[in-house]
Formats: C-alpha cells, sequence, structure tokens
C-alpha cells in the first residue's frame, strides 16, 4: 500500500444508521482537495452492517476500506489499530457521527504545516463555534472530568476527548506503539505519552454540534477513567514510554 498525504481513521462500532452518511460526505469532502487521501474504517468487532456497509462503499469509492475483527475490544484499541496500520504522512482520526465536520481538517492541516506534531480539536477554546451542545449534565460531568485530567496528566490542555486529532506519521507510531488503554480513556493517554516523547500539541479551535447515540456514558464510563487516569500518573513516565510487546494483536 503506497503512501498519501492524510489517512483518515474511523472507529466504529455498530454504526449501520449513519455510516453511509458518514461515507458520502467524506468521499464529497476529500475528493475536492488537492492532496491524496484514504480512509479506513476499523470496526470494533460490530454485531450489525458495519463492515458490509463499509465492504459495499468501497467497491466503487477505492479511497475506502475496511479493517475489521469479531470481538469488540474498545474504541482506543480500534484508534490504535488503525493508526498503526495506516500509511498517510499525517494521520486524522475522527468519530463516525462527524460531530466535528470534515472542513475542519484544514485547521489541523494548518497547524501541521505550522510545524506541530499533533493538532487537536478542542471544544472549550474561546473560537470554537458549538453548534448544538451535549444535554447539560453529560456537558457538566464532561468539564469536571477534564479538569480532573489536566491536573494529573496533560495540564495546559483544554480538551483531551474530543474525536478529532491528527499526527505526523513518524508521532502517530512513537505515540500509539506505547498505548496500552482499549476504552475511552485512550484519548489522554495518547496525549500524555505526547508530551512525556516532547511532541509538539497544537489545540486548534473548531466547529462542533453534539450527535445521538454516543457509546460513551460519563456515569458508567467516567469512574473506569478516571481510576486510568490514575493508574497512568502512578505508571511514572519510564514504565508510560515502554513499547508495548502487543499494541495491535488483533483478535478473529
Amino acid at each position: 500500500m503506497e503512501f498519501v498525504d492524510l489517512e483518515v481513521v474511523i472507529p466504529a462500532y455498530n454504526e449501520e444508521v449513519r455510516l453511509v452518511r458518514t461515507l458520502e460526505r467524506i468521499h464529497e469532502y476529500y475528493s475536492e482537495q488537492t492532496y491524496t487521501w484514504r480512509c479506513t474504517v476499523v470496526s470494533d468487532g460490530s454485531k450489525d452492517r458495519t463492515g458490509e456497509i463499509v465492504t459495499e462503499f468501497a467497491k466503487t469509492h477505492p479511497n475506502f476500506a475496511l479493517n475489521e475483527y469479531k470481538v469488540n475490544r474498545g474504541k482506543g484499541y480500534a484508534v490504535r489499530l488503525g493508526i498503526l496500520t495506516a500509511k498517510g504522512k499525517r494521520v486524522l482520526f475522527c468519530d463516525a457521527d462527524l460531530a466535528t465536520p470534515q472542513e475542519e481538517t484544514e485547521k489541523l492541516q494548518k497547524a501541521m504545516d505550522e510545524g506541530c506534531d499533533v493538532a487537536i480539536g478542542s471544544r472549550p477554546l474561546k473560537d470554537s463555534n458549538l453548534e448544538v451542545h451535549q444535554p447539560f449534565m453529560r456537558e457538566f460531568l464532561g468539564r469536571v472530568f477534564n479538569k480532573a485530567v489536566q491536573m494529573l496528566a496533560t495540564k495546559g490542555i483544554d480538551d483531551t476527548q474530543c474525536g478529532f486529532k491528527m499526527f505526523t506519521y513518524d508521532a502517530a507510531h512513537d505515540i500509539f506503539s506505547r498505548c496500552t488503554f482499549d476504552g475511552f480513556s485512550f484519548d489522554f493517554e495518547a496525549l500524555m505519552i505526547a508530551r512525556d516523547l516532547d511532541y509538539k500539541i497544537a489545540e486548534v479551535p473548531i466547529r462542533w454540534s453534539h450527535q445521538d447515540g454516543s457509546k460513551v456514558s460519563m456515569l458508567r464510563d467516567g469512574p473506569r477513567m478516571l481510576w486510568d487516569l490514575v493508574k497512568l500518573r502512578v505508571r511514572g513516565k519510564k514504565a508510560r514510554l515502554k513499547i508495548s510487546e502487543k499494541p495491535i494483536e488483533t483478535p478473529p
């Protein structure tokens, strides 16, 4: 597989309802750009028609590919697999709901052009535009969680959890080959490791709209993520930077 300028990685778990619309929009947007691109959907043990939809779409859209496995491992695992197998000079991962419009890609590209290694969409920034907010309690709990992450792991980064992040190829492989969390904690783990490795991280203001159907629940997943945060901090820099022995061992 030859390298492209940008590879887009989309983790997907039971996304058949909105996936066709997502793939069509991605094709429409990136086909208008001057750089070369490819999109890989990683089906994380989906039980619905997610894999079939991508396979059918790819038959007539050669820029698209499917990477799938039968066992649900978690979003962090799916992103890690997609990123470590990507062949893009830059690698962007985004959520299947396209809560951040693909047009915002160019803001991250600009930050990369200006010298950063990691560019992340950030919702709390002054110039960001939250067109549709999350329900009040979900947004409140998210802000509280972000404060905990800043205190324990990524001081100075306002939004670790936004599903719109871009990496240079080298930084992507250097960071994610060390990541170990398979669940939703992977975002702050990756950014903490990026900090440990002295990569330049740029937070970028974006447009963002809440979409129904999120798989993460702060009441259910929040305590587990906080525990992961504590473990990551206690583990120490030396342990965090150890190369994972089996970072992308794909299950059957």
